[in-house]
């Protein structure tokens, strides 16, 4: 489908970097968020369980968006949706921080998750593009931008918690740095104009098996991303039982070798093969969380996260890499009707968190998740790239 798109490129190197600019806010825009969960929550004092139906907002918004990600891709293009969407996304931000009831919480979440996904399927349309120039695998760079986003603002997140500085300034910063990088580089990310056909793009696609088997995939991986993304912080500080100025230090451990494998995942998927890698992604993924789980203390748990870093680092690229090849729909369509299933995961993760550590604890919880790796290797085998 990608020969069907008429295109128009600044120089080629340009497009990449504003590409993975784009990808670097997206990842550091979630992170921050993600960084301050543990104040927030005590912040408004909600239980575990309360804290996860409230995580239930930010997937509930993305599936929201799904219908209208690919057709506004299809119909506008990706730099347009990706500008608009990336602006709101950092703007909604700080409205995280100033919300004092669970309910407004909720209500914001379901915005920025609606607002995130639409600039996710835009920018990985972008980096499909961009690839495609390319003539080889550079997905799991842009990934790799997005993961260095998300560590540096689990970074930067850690440092304003350990100054004292509340989550409203601390996303009011990371508000104008965003509106900063967008305005610089959305001028020099691809263009495209959709192929005349005379018909509308349909408001949602069903995927076909391939995309089907790919979507699971995503499924699996993103339970256990969005599970690190919002419980990493609880766990260290619940059962790890560390002090908070170090509970973030659990999720700083898997975003820093999930950004450095993204960089050389491109390179490995050459070396090992395509369901090769996702084999390898999965047992790491089970291994990680299992040794979190076992062995409950500060070293052994780093060492865990650090290897579920590492294991769910190249999953979503390759799948998102597949997808945006595919002979049956756009680039924008398959994508979004791809992570329409992968996000699911987000959706069931983070909650299902909260409601199985209600009921038994965060251990049993974590070694559930656990299973999802063990899923990424069997589906593996009847992916096709």
């Amino acid at each position: 489908m990608l020969q069907e798109l008429t295109l128009s490129y600044p120089p080629k190197r340009l497009t990449r970097i504003a590409v993975s600019t784009l990808f670097f806010l997206t990842g550091l825009s979630f992170s921050s968020w993600a960084s301050r969960i543990p104040a927030i929550q005590h912040t408004l004092n909600l239980s575990e369980g309360e804290l996860g139906g409230m995580l239930l907002a930010l997937p509930i918004g993305s599936i929201l968006s799904m219908p209208l990600a690919g057709i506004l891709v299809s119909r506008y293009g990706s730099r347009n949706v990706l500008m608009l969407a990336g602006s709101l996304y950092v703007v909604i931000l700080p409205t995280l921080g100033l919300t004092t009831t669970a309910w407004q919480l909720f209500t914001c979440l379901i915005l920025f998750g609606f607002c995130g996904n639409l600039a996710n399927i835009a920018v990985n349309t972008q980096a499909v593009l961009v690839e495609a120039t390319y003539g080889r695998s550079i997905m799991a760079s842009f990934h790799g931008l997005w993961s260095l986003g998300g560590f540096t603002g689990a970074s930067i997140g850690s440092g304003m918690s350990a100054l004292g500085i509340v989550p409203y300034q601390h996303f009011l910063f990371i508000m104008v740095l965003g509106l900063i990088l967008i305005g610089v580089s959305i001028r020099y990310v691809a263009t495209h104009t959709p192929p005349e056909t005379g018909e509308k793009p349909p408001l949602f696609a069903m995927p076909d098996k391939v995309l089907m088997i790919l979507g699971i995939i995503a499924f699996c991986s993103m339970i256990c991303e969005g599970t690190m993304f919002d419980w990493s912080g609880v766990y260290f500080k619940k059962v790890i039982e560390a002090p908070e100025q170090t509970a973030g230090l659990g999720y700083t451990a898997f975003m820093s070798t999930m950004a450095a494998m993204r960089f050389i995942a491109d390179w490995l998927t050459t070396r090992f093969g395509f369901k090769r890698m996702l084999q390898i992604s999965g047992a790491l993924t089970a291994g990680g969380l299992l040794i979190a789980v076992l062995l409950p203390y500060f070293l052994t748990a780093m060492f865990g996260f650090l290897l579920v870093g590492a294991g769910v680092s190249a999953v979503v690229p390759l799948v998102y890499s597949a997808a945006g090849r595919s002979k049956t729909l756009s680039p924008g369509m398959a994508l979004a009707a791809v992570s329409t299933i992968g996000y699911l995961g987000f959706l069931a993760g983070p909650p299902l968190i909260g409601f199985v550590a209600q009921a038994t604890s965060l251990r049993i919880s974590f070694s559930i998740i656990a299973l999802m790796g063990v899923c990424i290797a069997i589906m593996s085998t009847r992916a096709k790239e």
